[in-house]
C-alpha cells in the first residue's frame, strides 16, 4: 500500500513593498510617493529583503520529496485545504487568524519571517526551526496549543468562524439597532456594535475595550472554552438601554442577537470585513464556543 506523501501549504500575504509595486507600477514611483510622506522606499525594501529570507529557508526546509504549494492570503477563501496538510504561515500573528476559519484540526506552524517587526504571539517559531518542526508533526511527535475559535450562525444556516472575535453591528461602524439576549436577560441597543472575542482575541480588540472601561469581566486565556462579549458605546435612551453590555459566554450557554438593522448590517471575523455576513432586519444570530480548535504547533 502506498503511503501519501505530505503537502505543505505555505500561507503568505504581499509584502509593502510587493504591494507598492502593484499600486505604483515601478519602483521609481513607488519611491516618490513615499518621500512625499517623508519615508524612504530603502526601509520597505529592507524589510521585503527579510521576509524574502525568511520564505526561502522556509521552503529550503521542506523535504524534496514532499508535495507543496503557496497561497496568497486574498486566496484563502478559495483554496481546498486537505484534511491531512501541513500549514505554515509565515508572517505576522493576524495571517495565522486570517487562516484559521478555513481549517478543520490541521496542524499550523507559524513562522516569526522577522522578530523585530512582529510580536510572534501566534508565529513564535524562527524560520531556522521549520525543518524539525516538520519532521515532528509528520512522525506525530509535535506538541499542540489548541485555541479556542468563535462560531456566528444565523437563523438559515450560514455560519462564520474566527480566532480572534466577531463584531456585529453596520459596517461602516455607525449605530447599529438590535436586541440582545444573554443569560436569560434581553436588551434593545442602538450602539456601534458589539465583539464576542475568545481568549486569544483577548489581547487584541477586546483588550482594548476592557482597559478603556475599566472593566471587570474576566478575560479568559487561549485555551479556554469561555468567550467575553462587549458593547461598543451603548446609547442610552427611552427605548435602548446600557445595562447589557458585557459578559462571559461560557462553553455551554449562547450569546443572541436579533438585528434592527435596516441595511448595512455585517457580521465578520477577525478584522476581515470582505468575507461577512449580512445581518439586516429581522435576522438573528447565535454566537457560542465553536467545535473546531486551531491546533498551532507549541514550542
Amino acid at each position: 500500500m502506498s503511503v501519501r506523501v505530505p503537502r505543505v501549504v505555505v500561507v503568505v500575504r504581499a509584502s509593502e513593498y510587493e504591494m507598492l509595486l502593484a499600486r505604483h507600477a515601478t519602483h521609481a514611483q513607488a519611491a516618490f510617493f513615499l518621500s512625499n510622506r517623508g519615508q524612504v522606499i530603502e526601509d520597505v525594501q529592507q524589510r521585503h529583503r527579510r521576509f524574502s529570507e525568511a520564505l526561502q529557508k522556509v521552503s529550503s526546509a521542506i523535504p524534496t520529496g514532499w508535495r507543496r504549494t503557496r497561497v496568497l492570503r486574498h486566496d484563502l477563501d478559495r483554496f481546498a485545504f486537505a484534511p491531512d496538510d501541513i500549514i505554515v504561515v509565515v508572517g505576522q500573528d493576524g495571517l495565522v487568524a486570517n487562516t484559521s476559519k478555513y481549517l478543520e484540526g490541521q496542524a499550523v506552524l507559524g513562522i516569526n519571517p522577522d522578530a523585530a517587526l512582529y510580536d510572534g504571539v501566534l508565529t513564535p517559531h524562527a524560520p531556522e526551526a521549520v525543518a524539525d518542526l516538520l519532521s515532528m508533526v509528520h512522525r506525530k511527535q509535535a506538541m499542540y496549543q489548541a485555541r479556542t475559535m468563535v462560531q456566528a450562525t444565523l437563523d438559515d444556516g450560514q455560519q462564520l468562524l474566527a480566532l480572534n472575535e466577531v463584531f456585529i453591528g453596520v459596517r461602516n461602524h455607525q449605530s447599529a439597532r438590535y436586541r440582545i439576549l444573554h443569560g436569560g436577560a434581553e436588551e434593545r441597543h442602538s450602539s456601534s456594535g458589539l465583539i464576542v472575542a475568545t481568549g486569544t482575541g483577548s489581547t487584541g480588540w477586546a483588550r482594548s475595550i476592557h482597559r478603556e472601561r475599566h472593566s471587570q469581566t474576566r478575560m479568559p486565556t487561549p485555551t479556554e472554552e469561555d468567550l467575553t462579549f462587549f458593547v461598543r458605546e451603548a446609547f442610552p435612551s427611552g427605548v435602548t438601554g446600557t445595562d447589557l453590555t458585557e459578559g462571559v459566554v461560557e462553553p455551554e450557554d449562547q450569546l443572541q442577537v436579533v438585528s434592527e438593522i435596516n441595511e448595512g448590517g455585517v457580521i465578520f471575523g477577525d478584522g476581515i470585513e470582505s468575507d461577512h455576513l449580512v445581518f439586516d432586519w429581522g435576522q438573528t444570530v447565535t454566537v457560542r464556543t465553536a467545535g473546531r480548535k486551531l491546533q498551532l504547533v507549541a514550542l
